[in-house]
């Protein structure tokens, strides 16, 4: 199997030129080998700007010009790679579902007891027999015929992968008379990629079953009663009934009722919980104990577990660095091994007088040692099983970079609130400077309840009780400071310390109070109105239980954990103490949070960043690998992070980088064994210790080994690992 060629994904189109972007289902193109036949002959199209390979969905996704799709498909054809627009009804096709493996390929299995009857017969009457010759055809033909075709396919547009690689061996085999081991080493080839190809079916099942999680219908409450409704129909706004045991199909807020849901598939958390009026709910988790009616907020395309599956369908598409290091050394690796293999056919018979035979059967072993199969397969597979794995715990990463590069972290800058903490805080203490408490209470929220940061919803469900708030005109936020309006023709500021600084509002009577709110681990904010404070309130947040485990096991990794917060120093230190974290830099704004993260990443640290609102934005692009924490409550956090974690449980962020240096460790292991055995047999070949069948053997069983070494981290996924 040889590498994906090396071409430009922008091609020759003008930069004026209208695209229009296609998808397409090829069924044949199930790996690498298509891939690069594909890349080859489209990619010298003029009118193909783009190519987007998703070899486990087998879809291609085309960017061309207008009207160019009909001389796509019939470049496509001409590949033996016909292709079909994708259509979502075909997606749920799969002519081996319900076959067993012998029944889909029962053809082979006769080709193999025909090739066995060609080696019984050479060895009774000799390998120039008619008998062994007859058997031998027969055998290739059940069994290699297919082969053929796409390897003539293949050497047709100039490329070197398996197929041409094994058409050329097993002919050589044949011209010079080895008639059984020809049939055997095409059965063999066969029934390998048959194995090879059932393996790879596990992978994308693996990917297919988050979808199938959600259930095909809805119960939906209609002019004629409860209904049952295909869920793609159920439009927005819909009421939905959903009763014990069942599993949730779409996306929705409670209406009715009162039940714990287990939200594993999509949030990852461990245990259920508990939903009532006013609860998001999310398609494909399970009802447990009590009946749900709740009004649908999100087509069933458009739901958190649909976005998810695109998300990894997408992220599998990418390219990680060590995939495209295998794609690079394979593009010249196989040109090379079969430049070399002609060399051991031609040079010794003619320059030293070795026998032709001896040689050129040799020059055949190299061919099929040659193709670099196992090394270009073992990084997709491997990668799939470790972006799915990531998924089923609730983890979405964003590509195979991310998977990858995540095992590299050595620093993690956490924010602290949101992050740490519940990042919900409650009003703890209201001191009124001027006035009475009610008066600059009612003041405060007004001004609370236009803003949507957490302190000020605490202010404003604190003064719930009042009825009736002033009017507020004028309102702005000042980032990284509080807010500001006019409330009773009033101009009031309301924030931070530094807020009040800037206002010229301190004394030390004032700066006493806000540090004995500091000291206790609260965030002090003051209302002042000109120069004059007017009431000094003290807010706390909660500290998430599990923030210490979470801090603790990175530091166990070698990761040295960095809180960065805009809080001021005496809260972040106290919350800092509680978790375990040593290193604090609080008061910061967002371009102070950016500037953090690039002074940590000095001397080529690879640094993560983890945060929860739009002002940690710039931090978590500069970072090495931004994580977005409760991203199954935002619909903008999956589609902005690298990787995004759904629930609120920070110890899913050491459980991510260890699972990135398993993926990693997998990786390494299956390059080191793909290139070491590819060594041993080409020696071999050259010293004349291998045959043919040995090197399919080595070639396809090296295949298999690193595809099933791939698929043990869906193992370690379902074991909780």
């Amino acid at each position: 199997m040889t590498a994906p060629v090396a071409v430009p994904q922008k091609f020759a189109l003008a930069p004026e030129a209208a695209t229009q972007r296609s998808t397409l289902r090829i069924a044949n193109m199930c790996c690498p080998v298509e891939e690069a036949l594909i890349r080859k002959r489209l990619g010298g199209m003029q009118e193909v700007a783009d190519l987007s390979f998703d070899l486990l969905n087998r879809k291609l996704s085309v960017a061309h010009v207008p009207d160019a799709l009909p001389a796509v498909l019939a470049a496509l054809a001409d590949v033996g790679m016909a292709g079909l627009p994708d259509a979502p009804a075909q997606q749920a096709a799969d002519p081996a579902a319900g076959k067993s493996w012998f029944a889909e390929n029962r053809k082979l299995l006769l080709g193999g007891a025909c090739a066995l009857a060609a080696e019984l017969c050479a060895l009774a009457l000799g390998d120039h027999s008619l008998l062994p010759a007859a058997f031998a055809l027969v055998a290739i033909a059940l069994s290699g015929v297919e082969t053929y075709r796409k390897g003539f396919i293949a050497l047709r547009h100039l490329s070197l992968n398996i197929n041409a690689l094994m058409a050329l061996a097993v002919t050589g085999a044949v011209l010079i008379g080895q008639w059984p081991e020809a049939a055997m080493v095409m059965v063999l080839f066969g029934i390998a990629e048959a194995i090879e190809a059932r393996s790879l079916d596990r992978a994308r099942r693996a990917v297919q079953s988050l979808m199938a999680m959600a259930p095909e219908t809805a119960t939906v409450r209609t002019v004629s009663g409860w209904q049952p409704l295909p869920v793609a129909g159920v439009a927005i706004g819909s009421i939905v009934r959903v009763r014990p045991a069942e599993r949730i199909p779409l996306d929705g807020v409670v209406t009715a009722g009162a039940s714990a849901v287990d939200q594993a598939p999509i949030t990852g958390e461990s245990v259920p919980v508990d939903k009532a009026a006013g609860d998001a709910l999310f398609a494909g988790s399970v009802n447990q104990h009590g009946e749900l009616e709740f009004r649908t907020t999100a087509a069933a395309s458009d739901s958190t577990l649909a976005r998810i599956v695109r998300t990894v369908q997408e992220a599998q598409a990418s390219r990680a660095p060590m995939q495209r290091f295998v794609d690079q050394f394979a593009a010249w690796y196989t040109p090379a091994v079969v430049a070399i293999a002609m060399a051991v056919a031609v040079l010794p018979p003619l320059l030293a007088g070795a026998d032709w035979f001896t040689w050129i059967y040799r020059a055949l072993v190299m061919l099929v040692v040659a193709c670099p199969c196992a090394l270009v397969i073992s990084t997709p597979v491997t990668l799939v099983s470790g972006l799915t794995a990531a998924a089923r715990r609730g983890i979405l990463v964003k590509g195979g970079r991310f998977l990858e590069g995540g095992g590299k972290l050595r620093v993690l800058a956490l924010d602290k609130t949101g992050t740490l903490t519940r990042g919900k805080p409650a009003v703890t203490d209201f001191i009124a400077l001027v006035g009475t408490r009610e008066e600059q209470l009612r003041r405060a929220a007004a001004l609370a309840a236009r803003s949507d940061h957490p302190v000020s919803h605490a202010v404003a469900v604190h003064a719930a009780q009042l009825r009736e708030l002033p009017e507020v005109t004028g309102f702005a936020a000042q980032p990284g400071r509080g807010v500001s309006g006019h409330v009773e023709g009033r101009l009031l500021q309301m924030g931070n310390h530094r807020l009040v600084e800037e206002a010229g509002a301190c004394s030390p009577e004032l700066e006493a109070q806000l540090a004995a709110l500091e000291e206790q681990g609260k965030t002090a904010i003051v209302l002042v109105e000109g120069k004059v404070p007017q009431a000094v309130i003290g807010v706390a947040d909660t500290v998430r239980p599990e923030s210490a485990e979470a801090v603790a096991a990175l530091k166990r990794l070698g990761v040295h954990p960095v809180m960065l917060t805009g809080d001021n120093a005496h809260t972040a230190r106290a919350i800092a103490r509680q978790v375990g974290i040593e290193e604090v830099r609080s008061e910061l704004l967002p371009h102070d949070k950016l500037a953090a993260i690039t002074q940590l990443q000095a001397g080529g640290v690879a640094v993560g960043m983890v945060g929860d609102g739009a002002n940690d934005a710039p931090a978590l692009a500069r970072a090495d690998c931004g994580f977005a924490m409760g991203a199954a409550g935002t619909d903008a956090a999956i589609d902005t992070a690298d990787v995004a974690l759904m629930d609120d449980d920070p110890r899913k962020l050491p459980a991510f980088i260890a699972l990135s240096r398993r993926t990693r460790s997998v990786l390494r292991q299956n390059i080191v064994l793909a290139i070491a055995i590819k060594g041993v047999f080409l020696g071999l070949t050259v010293a004349g210790e291998a045959t043919l069948w040995m090197a399919v053997f080595a070639d396809m069983g090296t295949s298999l080994l690193v595809v099933f070494n791939g698929l043990r981290l869906l193992r370690t996924a379902r074991a909780g690992r």
